[in-house]
């Protein structure tokens, strides 16, 4: 709530490339303190419709709003109170097709919400394509948001507005808690989710360099014989949701949940469908015992 969905579409919408020429339909789900402008839209042919109740996100009803408008394209600012799963349940008309799900954030409130009201605001991210974190204040500490964020949803993109008008991706070498320029770069198992996450998006920072953790082999029926997955287990969000991470690893060991070693592997970015990707080489395996903390916690 009051995170900027209104004025984000509205500048989207202010934006000529976001013409697709076909006529729009944009479905407001929520009254915020912002209204919108359509004098101001770049182009024509935008229909606003106000749902007032979640009653009314029915096949029936937005078959009617789609014939009414004309629509070749739907926006939808979604009440997040109303629950993604909703939305996701409601019956969409036939020849709709979901093409993407952004989740804006206020910077000012995250850590607040995150605490207190965290299954409301992390709900609609799971889903994301994109969170956009805005309203971030000068000397921010984005790091952590972000661990958070790529916990709750890994595979999202995440953009953090600056206050001044910039945007980033909120990482760099020196913020990381390893030693980047090490000739072998030891990370401890508290640092393994921030290599984790910071290898999704910055695959080409460690290509080439060597890297030394402690984790597990773990099968995976897709890969080819010679490779396997290396990482540990993980709590990415809570209790119930503990499941595997890591990277593709060509090597010599063997699948087992209960041996740990400790691996030194030469990182190497890949292409994957269009996208960087990080994978390991091992180069050296030692067997050690297990680790004090069997999950890793991406929220510590």
């Amino acid at each position: 709530l009051e995170s900027g969905k209104t004025k984000f579409i509205q500048e989207t919408m202010e934006d000529p490339n976001f013409d697709s020429g076909d006529k729009t339909l944009l479905l407001v789900c929520e009254e915020g303190e912002i209204e919108y402008d359509p004098s101001k839209f770049a182009f024509g042919g935008v229909h606003v419709a106000q749902i007032e109740d979640k009653s009314e996100l029915t096949a029936e009803n937005l078959t009617a709003l789609e014939k009414k408008s004309g629509c070749g394209r739907v926006i939808i600012e979604y009440n997040s109170i109303w629950t993604i799963e909703r939305l996701g349940s409601c019956m969409l008309p036939r020849k709709w097709e979901v093409v993407q799900i952004i989740t804006t954030v206020d910077a000012n409130t995250f850590d607040n919400y995150f605490t207190n009201m965290r299954q409301m605001l992390t709900d609609p991210m799971k889903v994301a394509d994109l969170i956009l974190v805005n309203r971030c204040q000068p000397g921010a500490n984005k790091s952590p948001w972000r661990r958070q964020l790529k916990a709750v949803n890994p595979k999202t993109n995440i953009i953090f507005e600056n206050t001044d008008g910039t945007s980033e991706d909120g990482v760099a070498d020196e913020d990381l808690p390893y030693d980047m320029k090490s000739a072998v770069i030891e990370i401890k198992d508290e640092d393994i989710p921030t290599f984790y996450l910071d290898s999704l998006d910055h695959a080409d920072r460690y290509d080439r360099k060597t890297v030394r953790l402690v984790g597990q082999a773990f099968a995976d029926r897709s890969l080819p014989k010679g490779y396997y997955m290396f990482g540990r287990m993980a709590m990415t969000c809570c209790a119930n949701d503990i499941q595997p991470i890591g990277w593709i690893t060509q090597g010599i060991q063997k699948p087992s949940t209960k041996t740990y070693f400790r691996l030194t592997a030469q990182c190497k970015a890949v292409d994957a469908q269009g996208e960087k990707m990080l994978m390991l080489q091992e180069a050296r395996a030692e067997i050690v015992p297990p680790p004090e903390e069997e999950y890793l916690n991406f929220n510590a």
